[in-house]
């Protein structure tokens, strides 16, 4: 195989995320770091579902992130719930034309723009079971791990 060859090139990643979802995430990254936080998008969870945002705040809090692009994305959406009993805190994510009063009362609400985001609405607390945070702690560790060194 000759170099420049396409099957030596490294794969193109192409997000299934719209231009309007990422500029969303985008803010929520930048705002969760400037938090102290340490987070990986497209989190894979043991249920099989895959959080766009999963976080661990400085007091070791767990955090799951749904970016929503529009209300019709949200609408479309029914696997939400499967995701809370992963979490501490679980937080919709989504931009300022977002009709928000739409959002359950029970979720955390983020509005985000390309650079950061605002806390709108507090997420409830459920705290994780000790052994099930410990796992999922272990997972986010791994799966970082994995990330950087680029086996994932």
């Amino acid at each position: 195989m000759k170099v420049g060859d396409n099957a030596s090139s490294p794969k193109s990643y192409r997000s299934p995320l719209s231009p309007a979802a990422l500029s969303v995430l985008r803010g929520v990254s930048r705002y969760f770091h400037e938090s102290g936080c340490v987070l990986l998008k497209e989190f894979s969870l043991p249920n099989h579902r895959r959080a766009d945002v999963a976080a661990i705040n400085p007091e070791g809090e767990l955090v799951i992130v749904e970016v929503k692009s529009c209300l019709s994305d949200f609408m479309s959406d029914q696997k939400w719930p499967e995701y809370q009993s992963y979490c501490d805190r679980f937080y919709f994510a989504v931009n300022e034309d977002f009709p928000v009063e739409r959002i359950p009362e029970n979720c955390g609400l983020l509005i985000a723009d390309g650079f950061t985001a605002s806390v709108i609405q507090l997420a409830e607390t459920e705290k994780l079971h000790a052994s099930r945070r410990k796992a999922l702690t272990l997972l986010f560790a791994q799966t970082a791990a994995r990330r950087l060194a680029r086996l994932d």
